[in-house]
């Protein structure tokens, strides 16, 4: 089928520096529990390197700073980015930043790229992204319920956002919204830009988490509740065509989930490399750990997921290239489950290997593994991923006239038997 994953020695030198930066400079400081502002200032040296690197954005074409590389490229670049959560914020593709530039690029005004775009890119301000509802299934967008209702030459919200990245700290925001609830499921709602000083918008309560149960000045990740009461906005800020929410959502979410994969993979990458060290210096029994047959099976089942996890991301990213991102969805939806899967049960043996040490906050195996969580969740459950993938191959297959299986065996006997007397005819002739 013409799949290539090999890698040129340029860019594999690359990669190779940025897992050195990650090893050698950004793991470290995970270490310490630093205000966000301070870690921040302490990451900016990093991210000057990775600028000087050319490796900075590098998911954005090149007028806007990045490299305009592949998802194939990005795939194997998130391979090393991923390994600890300052890697994105490091390389300039931390969520919700970077799918939001995305989509900003891809449909915002020349206006709106001036005034929102631009100061993204250079770090001047920050955004979020806002869908999620707490009363209605966002697993289903189509049930939204936030209403932006016409009124002159703008529009007035009135709902709330539930659990918002970045929205404490956002400049502006990028709001999915009904606006027009009559409308077919998947033309009822936009995307509008809101500035956080407009009337009428409120960034309400930090909301704790697994992996951030008290949210304070040390947090890197947080979500919050937003609230839009009689929020009056410009017709000027709908963000594309009105109706076409969930279009331009898809083009975020979809490259989006090839780079959260290959950051699962990192994750579980480092994961196994804890496992194996511990494997070959703690005793147990009379053995070392790693002689003991279910470490053993351990480690050869994590191998083998994460390469099959590997090679499906890296298919589904040179499909994504080679034919666009609705032509890749199946692929998309299983390295979504599938991946999000791998990384829990490696994360869960290598913590079941170190024993009490890896359950404690001494290793960093326990926040990976609460963080890691949220992959069943984000980007749309699993659940929905499994139906999508299920849908999508039931469409290959028909079901037979009669009823009767096709594999039926007296049936398929008899035309057997029937095949057999002519192939018997013209050998005797």
């Amino acid at each position: 089928m013409g799949w290539d994953f090999s890698t040129e020695a340029d860019f594999q030198s690359e990669l190779d520096w940025a897992r050195r930066l990650m090893v050698e400079e950004v793991e470290p400081l995970e270490t310490v529990d630093l205000p966000r502002d301070e870690l921040e200032r302490a990451l900016a040296p990093l991210q000057e390197q990775v600028k000087e690197r050319g490796l900075w954005a590098a998911h954005l074409d090149p007028e806007l700073g990045g490299q305009g590389y592949g998802q194939l490229k990005l795939g194997l670049l998130n391979q090393q980015v991923g390994r600890s959560e300052l890697g994105p914020f490091v390389f300039g593709s931390r969520a919700p930043d970077a799918g939001n530039a995305e989509i900003l690029a891809l449909n915002a005004t020349v206006e709106q790229r001036t005034r929102y775009l631009e100061p993204l890119l250079a770090g001047r301000l920050r955004s979020a992204f806002a869908m999620t509802e707490l009363d209605t299934a966002c697993s289903d967008p189509t049930l939204l319920q936030l209403r932006a209702v016409p009124d002159g030459d703008g529009l007035v919200l009135n709902g709330s956002k539930w659990f918002i990245t970045q929205a404490d700290v956002a400049d502006f925001f990028l709001v999915m919204v009904v606006t027009d609830p009559d409308e077919q499921p998947h033309r009822r709602a936009s995307i509008v830009i809101v500035d956080r000083a407009q009337e009428g918008c409120h960034v309400g309560r930090a909301i704790g988490s697994m992996h951030d149960p008290v949210p304070g000045p040390s947090s890197f990740e947080t979500h919050s509740v937003l609230t839009f009461a009689d929020c009056r906005i410009p017709a000027s800020q709908v963000l594309g065509e009105v109706g076409a929410g969930f279009t331009i959502a898809q083009q975020r979410l979809g490259p989006g989930r090839i780079h959260h994969c290959m950051r699962w993979i990192a994750q579980a990458e480092r994961a196994l490399d804890m496992l194996c060290e511990r494997a070959l210096y703690r005793r147990s029994h009379g053995r070392m750990l790693g002689e003991h047959q279910s470490i053993q099976n351990w480690i050869a089942d994590s191998t083998a997921e994460l390469h099959a996890v590997r090679l499906m991301t890296l298919h589904a990213a040179w499909r994504i290239d080679s034919e666009g991102s609705r032509a890749a969805r199946r692929e998309i939806s299983m390295i979504k489950y599938y991946g999000a899967r791998m990384l829990l049960d490696v994360l869960d043996r290598a913590i079941q290997t170190y024993g009490s040490i890896g359950y404690s906050t001494d290793m960093p195996l326990e926040a990976m593994y609460r963080a890691g969580r949220a992959s069943r969740i984000y980007d749309g459950p699993d659940e929905v991923h499994r139906a999508v993938v299920a849908r999508s191959v039931l469409k290959d297959y028909s079901a037979p006239e009669d009823g009767v299986p096709t594999e039926y065996v007296p049936r398929r006997r008899e035309a057997a038997l029937r095949r057999v007397a002519e192939l018997l005819d013209l050998a005797t002739t």
